[in-house]
């Protein structure tokens, strides 16, 4: 039987810390491994002691309880970064963040990824709901996912090409299966330029040691490393400055956030925030949630606010847009029980 008093198993953390909600009580257990190995270790405690395990990366998409369950593990691959080229392919751990994609491919002298700068969430919470900016998907740029399947007595680690990852508008087999992703190998349309950076880009990020789910610390990170681009004359740096730009006129780092709670219904030909604005709800408060004032699927938390206020701000506009519009809009935002 597999120990709980591994080294990167923590007892007594609050959840608030790992959300970017920063919402959510104290979790009995939580784990933060860095390696593929100590993710299986974890996950065979979890499964050795009766206990549920919980995986999420920078706990972007997630509203935790105010009262966790303590049968939960819960599993953080914030920490889990390994990152190498080999051969025309990235091999990416499922724990790095989004728009670290976005930096890398700049720093390596591609373009490929710029759209995943100042999305929130890891490259495995990214693969399992297709995350998208404008028009480019996460899957557009997958060449094989590696996972372990959960309910393998095994549980050894297995993989799947992108044909046959089920990818469509927000979704993936990933959601349908009870799998947990490890890392993905992506594959390039624009080959990287100068792929030596790599390595010298890693170190100067091992020792940031970016683990913080507050946008407002990765914003600032990111923007000062755009700023030492712009001054070495990389042209990298132009395409994520107009993301900064949309992103900042939105308000999306003002207040603790999920960013998008709702997923668009394109039957309807209106985006969820233009229907939450034509009924007014932008601004609607409950206990410190808020829906965001400039957008109406954002709900902000204002400081202090519960789970129960998010959700009950949440049905709120899933009945009004019942009511006024004849469907019930679908949660891209996971509330764990």
């Amino acid at each position: 039987m597999t120990s709980l008093d591994l080294p990167c198993i923590l007892k007594d953390q609050p959840l608030s810390n790992y959300s970017t909600y920063e919402i959510g009580g104290k979790a009995r257990f939580l784990a933060l491994p860095r390696s593929d190995n100590e993710v299986l270790e974890v996950l065979e405690a979890a499964m050795s002691h009766g206990m549920n395990p919980l995986f999420f990366g920078m706990g972007s998409n997630l509203l935790f309880p105010d009262t966790p369950n303590p049968e939960n593990l819960y599993i953080s691959t914030r920490s889990h970064r390994e990152i190498y080229l080999q051969n025309d392919r990235l091999h990416v751990s499922a724990g790095m963040p989004m728009s670290l994609l976005a930096l890398i491919g700049a720093v390596i002298g591609t373009s490929d990824f710029d759209f995943s700068f100042l999305l929130p969430g890891t490259l495995g919470g990214g693969i399992y709901m297709n995350a998208k900016y404008f028009s480019h998907y996460v899957s557009d740029f997958i060449d094989t996912v590696y996972y372990v399947d959960l309910d393998d007595i095994g549980r050894n680690m297995q993989s799947i090409t992108v044909e046959h990852c089920e990818f469509g508008y927000k979704q993936s087999v990933f959601q349908r299966k009870n799998w947990f992703i490890i890392g993905a190998d992506l594959r390039f349309n624009q080959a990287p330029s100068h792929p030596d950076a790599l390595q010298p880009f890693l170190r100067e990020l091992d020792r940031a040691m970016l683990e913080s789910s507050s946008l407002k610390v990765f914003s600032a990170f990111y923007m000062d490393y755009l700023d030492r681009l712009k001054q070495e004359h990389d042209p990298s740096a132009i395409p994520m400055r107009s993301i900064i730009a949309d992103r900042t006129g939105k308000m999306h780092f003002n207040y603790p956030s999920c960013g998008s709670v709702f997923k668009n219904n394109y039957a309807i030909g209106e985006p969820i925030g233009k229907l939450a604005d034509r009924l007014h709800l932008r601004g609607r408060e409950y206990g410190k949630a808020m829906i965001s004032p400039v957008h109406g699927n954002v709900i902000q938390n204002r400081g202090g606010a519960r789970a129960e206020d998010v959700i009950y701000l949440i049905h709120l506009v899933q009945e009004e847009i019942n009511k006024h519009f004849g469907f019930v809009p679908e949660a891209e935002l996971v509330i764990v029980s």
